[in-house]
């Protein structure tokens, strides 16, 4: 485990003549830890002010409980096993989430998690997941554009996706595809429902 400051020493605050745990940090890393759970009792010990947290390079599932922390504002995630069907709890103070190969193959279920549960995300990683296709996984450039589009379209607020930023024009050329192909859906529906 990686920290700012001191090193901590978990779970020996009762002893005599031994260091506690450091509070008050504000980055902490679990990275390559081989972790099937993250360590709640020492990042919870720094929910006040907590704002970089490193998870990647483990075999995470499941990370409900990390809403208590309310100052943390980048997740590093990269290199677990969370899926497109992932909960995450509501956590508002987060703008970086970096979830590079992971299982995720379901695009529009994971970008609704995103979209919900950090609506002031402003950095998005996703790259080397089935769901986001490019060179690292095989996908064709219109793939990859595709998925940039619908990727943009759903979350306004983004700024930078995977290592590249957001232009003003992507994010209108996005809007007007994801708009188009909604109408359209829309209408093959209704003749469809009219035959």
């Amino acid at each position: 485990m990686e920290t700012e400051g001191p090193p901590a020493a978990p779970g020996q605050s009762g002893q005599p003549g031994q260091p506690g745990p450091v509070l008050g940090l504000r980055s902490l890393s679990f990275a390559y830890q081989g972790l099937l759970e993250i360590p709640y009792e020492v990042i919870l010990a720094q929910q006040h002010t907590l704002e970089v947290l490193d998870l990647s390079y483990n075999l995470l599932e499941d990370p409900a409980l990390l809403g208590e922390l309310e100052q943390l504002s980048t997740l590093i995630l990269d290199c677990n096993s969370y899926s497109s069907h992932v909960k995450f709890p509501y956590m508002p103070s987060v703008t970086t989430v970096w979830i590079n190969k992971n299982k995720i193959s379901n695009l529009p279920i994971f970008v609704e998690e995103i979209r919900c549960k950090f609506p002031n995300i402003k950095i998005l990683s996703m790259m080397n997941n089935e769901a986001a296709p490019s060179y690292f996984n095989g996908g064709s450039l219109p793939q990859y554009i595709d998925y940039r589009q619908y990727v943009i379209s759903q979350i306004p607020s983004l700024k930078i996706l995977d290592d590249t930023e957001v232009l003003g024009k992507e994010r209108a050329l996005a809007k007007k595809t994801y708009r188009m192909q909604r109408t359209r859906e829309g209408s093959k529906r209704r003749k469809e429902l009219h035959r």
